[in-house]
Order: structure tokens, then sequence, then C-alpha cells
């Protein structure tokens, strides 16, 4: 299994080549040169594994040259030891709403509270044995561009993690203080955060530009160091996710709640840079059987225009939600689905990469627009809709969601109306803890709300309001010291990698 670039097909890395470098050269994304097949006979074995053996053997059809002792290694680091919630990573809760059957798959029983947990537990090991494979005994320095939930995992993942140091960027205004403050005290010999002024979308487009900046490259290079990242563009970031859409429709088996041999479900996402519904979409394509993929998006609604129209255009208006992991306007992922939706056309794939470069839109082919309806649904709801659907979730079914999941929940709603489908038995991505985002949560499902109380009293308010527990991350949080308190402006964020990196010199 060879991975190709979305911006030149002819590039041919092994999988330990793609995870160590996290993005092609000339900026394209790195993807499997095919897609494995799991026919429902491997569902129904795989419906007695446990989460960590169901991950063992979906990594194994895409990481041809780990072994498999090294990919149970790697897998057992991460999601066993306690690390989650009673060593169960991905959990579903139960709700139903008339005919309606939702399943909250709940991503967020990791040390951070949040999604990127499945993932950034399992990559630095992934990543450490990679580089490893292709013979580098460079340092690995793992820039990540953050819009909250991302940072504080992978600073969690790679924290004192030898051979790799860390540099976090995130939007100064543009993460909630619950996030913030999970970065800013993050502990480890290796790590670095900073904020930058901007939005999540500056640090990204930073991020990248860093990535292919030769001069920072050729000073990396002759200090030992090479560039690598936790973001999802590293195909290491996206591959654990498609194992918990696989595991999720396993419980359903083993549950009883699929009724039949190859019963479809739909899948709704949350998504901002569109890597957690890329997921799901390359498990609907490995043969998982799924009838919609259900896009759902906050006030950025930059996605619900491009799956509905073919165009996407960044320049809009950008809203800070509270629902901040989502307040994207430049979708990264995007990029690999059109890749696949193209048939690996890579030169169409740059032209539109430049055009939204270059002018912030681009528009797809009209063939391109028709497979986008057949697998998707598109919707968003804005704040006051958010917080409405927390506390009729809270009132109806006493369950606790935190903002994003929020979204999820009313688009599907969105969905069931306008395509009359509320039978159909929906996975709901769950991707945060309530206890994250509580000004908003409390705001939401209790009239003794204060706006002037401090971020921990909110906390401690919601526990005492709903009678539900405050996670052991969040709670610990109080206490720590601050590191981290620096920010710069976008174009000085090369200087800031530099000097986590040791080297003395101005970009």
């Amino acid at each position: 299994m060879n991975y190709h670039s979305t911006r030149n097909s002819g590039i041919s890395v092994s999988s330990a080549q793609a995870i160590s470098q996290g993005i092609s050269k000339e900026g394209g994304l790195f993807v499997p040169e095919k897609l494995p097949h799991f026919l429902y006979s491997d569902l129904l074995e795989l419906q007695h594994c446990s989460y960590t053996e169901r991950a063992v053997r979906i990594l194994s059809a895409f990481l041809s040259d780990f072994t498999a002792e090294e990919i149970t290694e790697c897998v057992k680091s991460a999601y066993t030891g306690g690390k989650f919630d009673q060593d169960m990573p991905a959990p579903i809760s139960y709700l139903q709403n008339g005919k309606m059957n939702m399943y909250l798959l709940e991503l967020w029983h990791g040390p951070t509270c949040a999604f990127k947990d499945m993932a950034l537990q399992l990559l630095p090991h992934l990543l450490t044995k990679s580089l490893k494979k292709i013979q580098s005994s460079k340092t690995a320095l793992i820039l990540v561009a953050t819009s909250g939930d991302t940072g504080k995992a992978a600073l969690e993942g790679f924290k004192d993690v030898d051979g790799t140091r860390i540099q976090v960027f995130y939007p100064e205004n543009g993460v909630s203080p619950m996030q913030k403050r999970q970065m800013n005290t993050q502990e480890g010999s290796n790590v670095s955060v900073c904020a930058i002024e901007g939005n999540f979308d500056d640090a990204q487009t930073g991020v990248k530009k860093i990535f292919t900046n030769p001069e920072i490259s050729r000073l990396l290079e002759q200090n030992g160091i090479m560039f690598s990242s936790a973001n999802s563009i590293n195909w290491g970031r996206l591959l654990p996710q498609i194992v918990y859409y696989f595991s999720a429709y396993c419980d359903l088996m083993a549950n009883g709640e699929i009724d039949y041999e190859g019963e479809k479900v739909n899948i709704v996402v949350p998504t901002g840079n569109f890597g957690n519904i890329l997921a799901a979409y390359y498990a609907k394509k490995m043969g998982l059987p799924v009838k919609k993929l259900i896009c759902a998006s906050n006030a950025n609604n930059v996605l619900t225009d491009f799956l509905n129209t073919g165009v996407y255009d960044r320049n809009r208006d950008f809203h800070t939600t509270i629902s901040p992991s989502m307040d994207i306007l430049v979708s990264s992922n995007l990029e690999r689905l059109l890749y696949d939706l193209t048939g690996n056309n890579s030169e169409k794939i740059t032209g539109w990469m430049n055009e939204l470069s270059s002018s912030g839109r681009y528009k797809v082919d009209e063939d391109i627009l028709s497979q986008i309806h057949e697998l998707f649904y598109a919707g968003f709801c804005d704040d006051a809709a958010t917080k409405e659907t927390i506390k009729e979730i809270y009132q109806t079914e006493n369950y606790l969601c935190d903002t994003h999941t929020a979204v999820a929940v009313n688009v599907y709603h969105q969905y069931a109306e306008a395509e009359q489908d509320e039978e159909t038995p929906t996975i709901i991505v769950s991707t945060a803890s309530p206890y994250k985002f509580a000004d908003s949560v409390l705001n939401a499902v209790s009239s003794e709300y204060r706006a002037d109380a401090s971020e921990f009293e909110k906390v401690q308010e919601l526990s005492a309001v709903t009678g539900t527990p405050i996670p052991t991350p969040i709670a610990e949080l109080e206490a720590k010291k601050v590191r981290f308190d620096t920010i710069c402006s976008k174009d000085k964020m090369g200087e800031a990698v530099l000097k986590t990196a040791g080297i003395k010199y101005t970009v």
C-alpha cells in the first residue's frame, strides 16, 4: 500500500514516509493508492472484538510496511492503560425522539475530553516507528494549527516523546477559555504554544506556508530537524478516525440495533476542516453500510454552501461562535474528497486549490456536484439554535451535550424533516465534553447563569445544576500553572517555529 499526493499523482511513498512527512513537498495531501474493502462477514467477526482489536484489523489494511506486532503495540499503547474511561474509547448513548433512532457516538472520553484524542493518542506511536522505518535520525518538529481541540490533544499525545518537538498555534480570540487553559498549562519539556493575532484559517495558512518555506526547511535540515504535522492533513491523523465508524456500526450489530444484513445507517458529523466526515466517507467506500453522510456546520457555513452548490467561496464574513472548533472557512480535507471523486485527477485538484489561494473561490464540475449530492446532505445552524438544541435534549432526554454535538443534532433534525427519513438508524458524532464549553452549555440549560462568574465557577455550577460529573482532566486544570502566554502576528509564525527548534534566525 503506497500513498500518492493529491497535487501530483506521480508521487508514490510508503505509509511510513507519508506519516513522517505529513504533507507532500508541493503542498498536496497524501492519500492511499486504493482503499481496502470489508465484507459483511468481516463486520460479523468485528462485532465480537474489542475496540483495540478492531483498530488493529483496520490499520493493518493500510500500513503494509508495519508488522502486525508493531501495529498492535501502537494501538494498545494508545487506547489501553487507563487513558480512556474504563478503556472504552468510543461508547454509544442512545436517544429516541419520536420515530428517530439517534445513537450518539461519544468520542470525548480521553485525556483531553475531545474526539481528537482518538487519533492523537495513536499518532505519536505511528510517527516514531515511521521515522525509524525511513531511517531518519532527525528530530521531528510537529507543527499544529488548532481551532481548539487538536492543539491540546496533540500536545498531550506528543509531550516528552523522544525525538520530537511540537509547536501549536491557536487564534487568540477563537477558542473557548477552557481550551485556551488546556493548552497554556500543558506540561512537557518538548512543547511550545503560541497564540496568533487572527483566526484559525490564518493559523492553518501560516503553518502550510512554513511547511513549504525553503529557507526554513534549509535551516532545519542543517540542524537535524524535519517537519511533520499532527493536523488531519497528516494521513496518520486521519486513518485512526476511520476505525470508530466501523466500531460504532459493529456495536450496533452486537446490541441488536441493526435488524438485518447490510442495514444502512446515516452518519452525522459536526465538522469544519472536513477531516472527521472524510473518515466516514472512506469507511463507506470500504464497505460500511451508510445511507447518507450528513455534514453539520455552524454559522461559518462554507461547507454547507459548497456541498449544496458546488461553489467553494471563503470570501465571506467570519463568525466567532460558541462552537469554535468549527470556526473555519478553509476546509483542508475537502481536497482529499475531490481527488477521489475526480478519479485521482491531480491536475484538476491543483487548479482548484490555486484558484482558492488566489481568488478565494472555485467551482467544481457538474458531474462532481452530482456525486456530492448522492453522498452528502449539508445543513447549518446559528448559536441561538445551538443553545436551544442543548436545552431541548437536556429537558427531553436528560442528556447533556456540548455545542458542537448540538449543531449535529440540529442539522440531523433538518435532514429528517427535509428527506422524510426518521427511521434510518443514525450515528451522531459527539465530539467534546460539555464541560469544555461550560459557559455556553450552562447558559443554555440554567436560569441561574451568571456571565460574570469565572470559568471554573461555571464548571461547578453546571455540575450542580445537571448532576453530571466534572471530567477529571477538566477538574485538575484549575490548579495548573500557566506556562505559555506568547502572542505573535501571523507573519511572525516562522520565527516562533525556529525559536522552538532552538535556531536563532529572523525569517
